[in-house]
C-alpha cells in the first residue's frame, strides 16, 4: 500500500491532507468522524438548520401579533365611531330599545371606519344597544387570519373589543333671555306684514297675574296685559318656545349624572324687565328708596295751585255794611287746613277742598260763601318720594288728590348711562355688570312707576303742561302710563319676573314658561334682555353669589340662549327701562341721527362685547326667515346664530344647542 503525507501552510496553521490508495480501515473512518465533529464550521451548519423552524414561527408571531393589535385599534375606533353616531341620533324615550335611526347611524359609521376586508380580516360584526341610563354602548369583533404561524398549525383569531358613548357636561348655567313681546302671539311662518295685522285685530286683553314668591308683592295686585296668542296652524310663537325650552332642558337632563350641576335662570324681556324682587332679595340698598325721603325723578304732575269748582252763597243778608262786612270778616277757613309743607291739599275722600268766606256782594249784602275747589296740576319733571313704594306695599298715588292705592310691580329703571353715543365707558352704569351699587344714587336702580308717569300733550310736546283736574282743553290732554289703556296697547309691558340661577326640576321649567303670566306684550329691545342676562352671569356683580363653583369643582360653565322673533323695535313713546325716551332722552340724549334704533343697537352689541369678556357662550336664535347682523355679531360664533320659521325647527334648534352644550364623550 502506497501512503504519503503532504503538508500545507495556511495563515500560520498547519494542515494535514492524507490521500489513500485503498479503503479506510474502520479505525480511520472513526477518526474521520471525531475530526469532523470538531470542526466548527461544520457544527454551525447543523444548529442553523435545525433552527429554522422555531426562529420562522417566532419570526411569524410577531407579524401576526402585530397584525391583531393594529386590527384591535382599528377596530377600537370604528367602535368608539359607531356608539358616538349612536348616541347623537337616539331618541330620548325612556325605552330600552336603540331606534332604527339611531342603529343605522351607528352601523354606518362603523363601517365608515373599519372596512370589509381591511387587511384580510373577515367577518366584521358591530352590535350597538341603548342602556338603561339612555346612553348608547357597543360590542364588536372581527375574525384575524393568521399568516406565517399557520406552519405551526396556529388558528385564525377573533379581536373582540367592547365601548360606549354619552352625553355628559361639566357643571353649567344657563340663562334663557326671552323676547315676550307682542309679536310673540303670531304663528312662526308669519311675515311682518301678516304679524302686524294680527296684533292689531287682535288687541291685548286683561288677565289675573297669579302669586309669585320671585315678584314683589304689588305685582299680582294689578291685572296683567296680553296680546292673545293665534290658534291658526300649529299655534303662536311663544307656544313653540314654550315647547322649546322644555326639550332644551329634556336633552340636556338626559346627560347629567348625579356628580353634575345644572342650573337655569330666565330673564323674559320687552322694553323693561321685572328684576326688582331679584335686587331686593339681594340688598334692598341697591335700590334708590331704601333711605327715607329718597327720592326719583318721574315725567310726573304736581299740585301747583287749586281752581274753583263751584260756589254757594248761604243767602240771607246779615245787615253788615260793605265796610263792616269786610272788616269784621273771620279768617277764610279751608278745609283741609294749608300747611307749610302743603298749600294746597285736598280730601281724599273726594279729591276736593272747601273754602269758606265772608264777602260783600252788591245784590246779595254780607253773606257767608262756601267755595269747593279743585287741584291745579303741572306736568313735567318732578321728584317724587319712593321710599315707601319700594317697599312692596300698597301706598297713595302722589298723582291724584282722591285716594288712590298704587303698589309697585317690580320692574326697574337702569342706573346712570350714557346718552347720545353708540360708544360708552365706565361712566354707562348700566352696561357694566360687574358694578356694585354704592351710597351714590346713580348707581343704583329705580323703581318703574307708570301710575305717577304722565305723557304731556300726548307726546305732541315736551313743554310744560297744566290742567284743572284732568280737564286740558283746549290743548291735548296728557296720557297716564299706568292706565289700562296704555298697559293694554303695550306702552308699559312689566311682564313676568326674572329667575337667579337655580337647580330645576322639568316642573320647575314648565311652570315659568306655562305660566298665565308668560304673555306675549309690548315692543322688542333686545338690549334690555341682555343687559339682564349677561348681569345675572357675571361672576363679581350683585348676583355673585350665585356664581361660585362647588368645592373641588372648577368654575361652571356659563351660556345664555337668546331668543327673538324680530329685529329692534324701539318706540320713543314707550315708557321702558329708560323712562320715556320722548321726554328723559335717556338713550339719545335727543339727537335724531343715528336712529333710536341704532342706539339701542349699540348699547345690545355692548353687552354681547361684555358676555364674551366674561367669557359667557352666547347663542342667539331667531324666529324668521333669516337672522340679523347684531344677533350674528352678538353670538359667539357665527355658526351660534341660528333661525327658523317654524315651531319643529325652533325645538330643534333648541335641542341642538342643548346637544353642544353637553357634548358628547367617549366613557371608555
Amino acid at each position: 500500500m502506497k501512503r504519503y503525507w503532504t503538508f500545507l501552510r495556511h495563515r500560520g496553521a498547519v494542515t494535514r491532507r492524507s490521500t489513500l490508495s485503498d479503503k479506510r480501515p474502520t479505525r480511520e473512518r472513526a477518526g474521520f468522524l471525531v475530526r469532523l465533529l470538531r470542526d466548527r464550521a461544520a457544527n454551525t451548519l447543523i444548529i442553523v438548520a435545525a433552527s429554522l423552524i422555531p426562529l420562522t414561527a417566532m419570526a411569524g408571531s410577531a407579524i401576526d401579533i402585530g397584525r391583531m393589535y393594529a386590527v384591535k385599534s382599528r377596530l377600537q375606533q370604528a367602535c368608539d365611531a359607531g356608539v358616538l353616531a349612536g348616541r347623537k341620533f337616539m331618541k330620548v324615550d325612556g325605552t330600552n330599545t336603540l331606534d332604527q335611526n339611531a342603529a343605522t347611524q351607528a352601523q354606518q359609521f362603523f363601517k365608515n371606519n373599519f372596512q370589509a376586508g381591511w387587511i384580510a380580516t373577515t367577518n366584521p360584526v358591530f352590535s350597538p344597544v341603548k342602556t338603561s341610563d339612555q346612553q348608547v354602548s357597543g360590542t364588536a369583533s372581527v375574525t384575524v387570519p393568521m399568516s406565517i404561524t399557520k406552519i405551526i398549525d396556529a388558528k385564525d383569531a377573533t379581536v373582540t373589543v367592547s365601548c360606549m358613548a354619552r352625553y355628559d357636561i361639566s357643571d353649567t348655567d344657563v340663562i334663557f333671555v326671552l323676547d315676550t313681546t307682542g309679536s310673540m302671539a303670531c304663528r312662526p311662518e308669519d311675515t311682518d306684514a301678516q304679524c302686524n295685522a294680527y296684533v292689531q285685530a287682535n288687541p291685548a286683553v286683561s288677565y289675573t297675574r297669579p302669586s309669585d314668591s320671585y315678584a314683589m308683592p304689588g305685582y299680582s295686585a294689578q291685572n296683567g296685559f296680553g296680546v292673545p296668542e293665534t290658534t291658526a296652524g300649529n299655534g303662536s310663537r311663544i307656544k313653540a318656545l314654550r315647547q322649546a325650552v322644555k326639550d332644551f332642558y329634556s336633552t340636556v337632563a338626559s346627560s347629567v349624572d348625579a356628580n353634575t350641576r345644572v342650573r337655569y335662570g330666565f330673564v323674559s324681556y320687552t322694553s323693561i324687565i321685572n328684576a326688582g324682587k331679584a335686587i331686593y332679595d339681594v340688598n334692598p340698598a341697591y335700590l334708590i328708596g331704601n333711605s327715607a325721603g329718597e327720592t326719583v325723578n318721574y315725567q310726573t304732575r304736581v299740585v301747583t295751585g287749586e281752581y274753583e269748582i263751584s260756589r254757594q252763597t248761604d243767602g240771607q243778608k246779615n245787615n253788615k255794611s260793605q265796610q263792616g262786612c269786610t272788616s269784621s270778616a273771620p279768617a277764610p277757613q279751608r278745609d283741609p287746613a294749608r300747611t307749610s309743607a302743603n298749600q294746597y291739599p285736598f280730601r281724599p275722600s273726594d279729591g276736593r277742598a272747601t273754602l269758606v268766606t265772608q264777602e260783600w256782594d252788591a245784590f246779595q249784602g254780607c253773606s257767608t260763601v262756601t267755595r269747593t275747589l279743585g287741584p291745579v296740576w303741572t306736568y313735567g319733571q318732578y321728584p317724587q318720594d319712593v321710599s315707601q313704594f319700594i317697599k312692596g306695599g300698597t301706598v297713595s298715588d302722589p298723582t291724584y288728590v282722591k285716594a288712590t292705592a298704587t303698589a309697585w310691580d317690580g320692574c326697574i329703571e337702569e342706573r346712570q348711562t350714557q346718552s347720545g353715543t353708540t360708544s360708552f365707558n365706565a361712566s354707562a352704569y348700566d352696561l357694566d355688570p360687574s358694578l356694585i351699587p354704592t351710597a351714590n344714587a346713580a348707581t343704583r336702580w329705580r323703581p318703574a312707576w307708570p301710575a305717577v308717569s304722565w305723557a304731556r300733550y300726548n307726546y305732541r310736546s315736551t313743554a310744560t303742561q297744566t290742567s284743572n283736574d284732568e280737564t286740558f282743553f283746549p290743548y291735548r290732554a296728557a296720557v297716564n302710563l299706568g292706565s289700562d289703556d296704555q298697559r293694554d296697547s303695550g306702552f308699559y309691558s312689566c311682564g313676568k319676573p326674572i329667575r337667579r340661577l337655580k337647580e330645576m326640576s322639568s316642573a320647575d321649567i314648565a311652570n315659568y314658561v306655562d305660566a298665565a303670566d308668560f304673555k306675549p306684550l309690548g315692543g322688542t329691545y333686545h338690549d334690555t334682555g341682555m343687559i339682564w342676562g349677561v348681569r345675572l352671569l357675571a361672576p363679581n356683580g350683585i348676583f355673585a353669589a350665585d356664581n361660585t363653583g362647588r368645592t373641588g369643582q372648577p368654575l361652571p360653565k356659563k351660556v345664555i340662549v337668546f331668543l327673538t322673533d324680530g329685529d329692534m323695535a324701539p318706540s320713543q313713546n314707550i315708557y321702558g327701562q329708560y323712562g320715556i325716551e320722548y321726554y328723559d332722552q335717556r338713550v339719545s340724549g335727543g339727537a335724531s341721527s343715528p336712529s333710536l334704533k341704532d342706539f339701542h343697537n349699540a348699547r345690545f352689541l355692548y353687552e354681547c362685547a361684555q358676555a364674551s369678556q366674561l367669557k359667557i357662550d352666547v347663542w342667539t336664535v331667531a324666529i324668521g326667515a333669516n337672522t340679523t347682523n347684531e344677533l350674528t355679531q352678538c353670538a359667539s360664533s357665527p355658526a351660534q346664530a341660528l333661525y327658523t320659521t317654524t315651531g319643529s325647527g325652533l325645538s330643534a334648534l333648541f335641542q341642538k344647542i342643548a346637544k353642544q352644550v353637553a357634548m358628547l364623550r367617549l366613557q371608555q
